[in-house]
């Protein structure tokens, strides 16, 4: 299995994109995977606190290691957004193969302090691991909300913080807030380019750059950020509402059908598309 940091690594002296999908059932997962292995693309898989909950940790941790063994590819599970020290730290012991601490609504000092917690206690175990940490206020839900979001300058990441911000915590993943929400809004995001490439340029070249809420951006922005500097793209919302159209879609058409297995194959035909719909997009086809 390569390592993650090197395999974003190479995405970023390449011009790609890492994509991270979030799952919550096994459905979604295999549409990913086998997504993935058409298309010869590395992965990460990711798990919000509530998808956490909802799967399991360790169970999540056995699924993708199934997948790990069968497929051969290099696919990466990660604890998306870890609101506390605590949570990151327990999915790390489960067996994630990768960190996610997100403590941007604390002021700097205290994202610093907690971040570099998690850092010290996952390196002491496993220096090869890949940990994230994030800075700025992302806006939104993963979903779709019906109103404008209306994104303040105080959001947006200073590239001095940011610089700051890695050189004390020791991340290798680094998640800033350009301009993107999470989740789809009424209004159609504005990414800020030139901030994008003005973190990069003061950023170590060992540490990427993550783009969240990479659902509901247009392509021609998401190009432009990967030209930019960013080499990590979350999809979450898009893979969601994919999924449940077409469940929805297949309930109706088969009122009387009990099997689940027999309902769900539309559904993860979706994902399965949007999911290959984006690897084209990041350009991180055949890299495996």
């Amino acid at each position: 299995m390569n390592n993650l940091n090197e395999i974003l690594e190479k995405a970023s002296k390449e011009h790609w994109a890492v994509g991270h999908f979030n799952v919550s059932n096994l459905e979604q997962l295999r549409a990913i995977m086998e997504a993935a292995k058409e298309l010869k693309a590395p992965i990460m898989i990711g798990l919000s606190e509530g998808e956490r909950k909802a799967v399991g940790l360790k169970q999540a941790v056995a699924l993708v290691k199934a997948f790990q063994e069968e497929y051969g590819l290099p696919v990466f599970l990660n604890p998306d957004h870890s609101k506390s020290v605590e949570l990151a730290k327990q999915a790390f012991d489960a067996g994630f193969d990768s960190v996610h601490i997100d403590l941007s609504k604390l002021s700097l000092a205290e994202n610093i302090k907690g971040t570099k917690e998690v850092v010290d206690y996952v390196r002491a175990k496993n220096s090869e691991i890949s940990i994230e940490g994030e800075l700025g206020y992302l806006r939104g839900e993963s979903k779709i909300q019906r109103e404008i979001i209306e994104i303040k300058s105080e959001d947006l990441t200073k590239s001095e913080e940011a610089a700051e911000f890695v050189q004390k915590t020791g991340i290798t993943r680094f998640a800033g807030a350009y301009g993107n929400i999470h989740g789809i809004a009424a209004n159609e995001p504005k990414l800020d380019i030139e901030r994008i490439r003005a973190i990069r340029k003061i950023l170590p070249e060992n540490v990427s750059l993550v783009l969240h809420g990479g659902s509901g951006i247009p392509d021609k922005q998401i190009k432009e950020a990967i030209a930019a500097g960013i080499n990590n793209i979350h999809i979450n919302t898009e893979i969601r509402v994919a999924y449940i159209e077409a469940l929805r879609k297949s309930l109706a058409e088969n009122p009387d059908e009990t099997v689940p297995y027999k309902i769900t194959p539309q559904a993860i035909e979706a994902v399965k598309q949007k999911v290959e719909e984006k690897l084209k997009l990041f350009n991180s086809v055949n890299r495996v």
